[in-house]
Formats: structure tokens, sequence, C-alpha cells
């Protein structure tokens, strides 16, 4: 499908997309971080950039992503040709009718760029995940994801058979509106990606022939032996006849190396941060340079900036040129995590640069 096979452009490998986490550092608003979207969506969409997702992220001080749906709507009516997705919503926390509903109206506002990235993980903490889903049986979520993607898609065809119990329910907008008199069908219908951080999405996604999306940027140990389970799993389909794998990159290209790492050192003090159940604002370089990292702190530290690619552009190009190598990917989705959202619009400019990425 064209929505989903993309051209690379420039000297880039393979077409380069952007994953937009809609960071709020310290001394910044929600606000502050929403208008930098838009300006990186903008700038993403002139530079030649294939995609610009968001993802579901709750009960998260640094990350304003909680309503993907709602973003992706205020993206769309201020850009005209880039795709636009989620990166992904979260399945189990939500019922199939609304998402297939949410995306549909979605559609409607962008026909023909818009992405379903759906994943499994809730996206947050269990004791949020539970006030989200009315139910402390998280796993069961989880487990049924296979039924609720069948149940989503059926919402998304209009094609439940007749005798189910969902037959004479419809997502609108949708197909059943080309059904109804004077009705004219829509080309378009968002296309769905399964997205992952280990096997098991890799897996279905091939048994299903959907492309596929895997987080690199946090699980960069699993990266190779996914995408490996995605391929060889891989059935061709009426959506893809060939696998599409598309990774998560952490990114960031500074116009000096010193400032890069400078960078990496505040978001990688806010993921530690996270990870010890103390999630907060994006913190300032001038904090996190101040900050004494504990034994196991360092640890966690050089282990998690190992896997974000961050230098000048050069080496951030030579980095990705690298990564895309070694696991063959189709697409790789940057995000560039820092405090200042000038520097994280900066970054996607520098890169675009080395890439020789045209105006567009």
């Amino acid at each position: 499908m064209d929505e989903i096979r993309a051209t690379a452009q420039g000297t880039a490998p393979v077409p380069l997309s952007v994953l937009d986490l809609v960071t709020v550092g310290a001394g910044g608003t929600a606000t502050d971080a929403l208008r930098t979207s838009v300006d990186l969506s903008r700038l993403a969409e002139s530079r030649g950039y294939h995609r610009f997702w968001v993802a579901e992220h709750h009960s998260m001080p640094g990350v304003a992503s909680s309503s993907p749906a709602v973003i992706l709507a205020h993206l769309a009516a201020r850009t005209e040709r880039i795709r636009l997705g989620s990166g992904g919503v979260m399945l189990p926390n939500h019922a199939p009718l609304v998402i297939a509903e949410q995306f549909g109206t979605l559609e409607a506002l962008a026909p023909g760029r818009v992405d379903l990235g759906l994943g499994r993980a809730p996206g947050t903490d269990g004791a949020t995940a539970a006030a989200l889903r009315r139910t402390d049986r998280l796993n069961e979520g989880a487990d049924d994801f296979p039924q609720q993607l069948a149940e989503l898609t059926r919402f998304l065809d209009d094609d439940f058979p007749d005798g189910h119990p969902y037959s004479r329910i419809h997502a609108v907008p949708g197909p059943v509106q080309s059904t109804s008199p004077g009705g004219v069908q829509s080309p378009h219908r968002p296309p769905i990606w399964l997205l992952g951080s280990s096997g098991f999405s890799a897996r279905l996604a091939g048994m299903l022939g959907l492309p596929f999306a895997f987080a690199h940027h946090f699980s960069a140990q699993n990266t190779v032996p996914a995408l490996d389970l995605y391929r060889e799993s891989f059935r061709p389909s009426a959506v893809l006849e060939a696998p599409y794998a598309l990774i998560g990159v952490a990114a960031l290209a500074t116009d000096e190396e010193k400032e890069a790492r400078r960078q990496v050192r505040a978001a990688a003090l806010n993921m530690l941060r996270l990870r010890m159940g103390r999630p907060g604002l994006v913190p300032t370089p001038e904090e996190a340079e101040t900050y004494e990292f504990g034994p196991l702190e360092q640890e966690f530290f050089e282990s998690w900036t190992a896997n974000v690619i961050h230098g000048t552009a050069d080496e951030v190009r030579a980095g990705l040129d690298d990564l895309q190598k070694r696991t063959g990917a189709d697409e790789l989705m940057l995000t560039s995590n820092a405090h200042g959202g000038d520097v994280r619009v900066r970054s996607y400019e520098l890169i675009a640069d080395a890439y020789g990425l045209p105006t567009v």
C-alpha cells in the first residue's frame, strides 16, 4: 500500500519519520509542549520526513500525550501532506469501537494521511492502567489483544458477519455511510500497525501480514530478534505482500557535540526518575550537570545513553546509517528527547540537512 511503503529521499538509506512524545521541560507548560509539536510537525512536513506519530502515555508529568487522537486532530488542521498517526494507541485501555470512531474521524479530517498504530502495553503504571480500564485484571487486557484487534478491524471495515452481536453496530465515520442512500465510499481506511518491544506483537504482525514498528529506543537488545521473528512469521496479506518494519530510534543532533551530551544527560536523569517511580518534568541540563549519579544509577545512565544516537549531525547520521544496516529496518522513526523544544526542533533540522532532505 502506498501509505505504508515509502521512498527514501535525499541520501537517507530509508525513509525518516518522527515520533513526538510531547515532552514538557521544567519551567514549561503543556501548552508550550503542544506548540512545539505543531512546530515539529510543520518542520517535518517541509523537510521531507515521512510520518509524524504521537504516543499514548498517562500519569507522567513530563509527557503531555495522554490523548493521541486529540493531538492528531490538532496537527491535521495545521499540516497538509505529512502522514499522522499513533505510535501508539494502547488498545487494552480502550473499547475497540471508540478507537474505530476516533480514527475514522481523523481519517475524515485528513483523508489518506492517518496511521493507526496499536500497542498492548498500558503506557503507564499498573494503578493508572486500572483506573483507565476500571478493572484490576490488567493481564486480561494484554492476553485478549488478538481478539480486541480482530474486533477493531471489523469495526473499521464494517464487516461483522450476520448473526454477530455487533453486526448492526457501525463505527461512524466509516464504511457504513457508503451503503446509506446517496452514500459515497471513502477511498481510505486508516492502516493498522502493530507496535511492540518484544516478540509477541512481532509474531502477530507477521502472521496477520501487517506493518510492524519496534521500540528500539527502549528495548534495543530485543530489536534484531524481534525483527527476525516478524520476518520469519510474515504471511502476505491484502495489506502487504512483503514485511515492512519500522524502528523507533532515540536520536539527538546539536551544533556542538558537548551540547548533545548535556541534553542527553538531562533526558537520562528524567528516565531514571521515571524508572524509580518518581516521574516528573524533564530537568534542565544545568540541573542534570550537578546531579551525582550513585553506582547503580551510573550503570543505568551508561546503559540508557548507549542507545541514544547523539552528537553532531554527521555523527548522528553515521549512527543511524549503521543501525539501519544492522537491523535492515525499512524506516527509521526518530524521537529527540531534550528539555527545550527549540533543541528538538533544531535536531530534526540538522538531521534533515545531513541527509540532504529536500525542502518541500
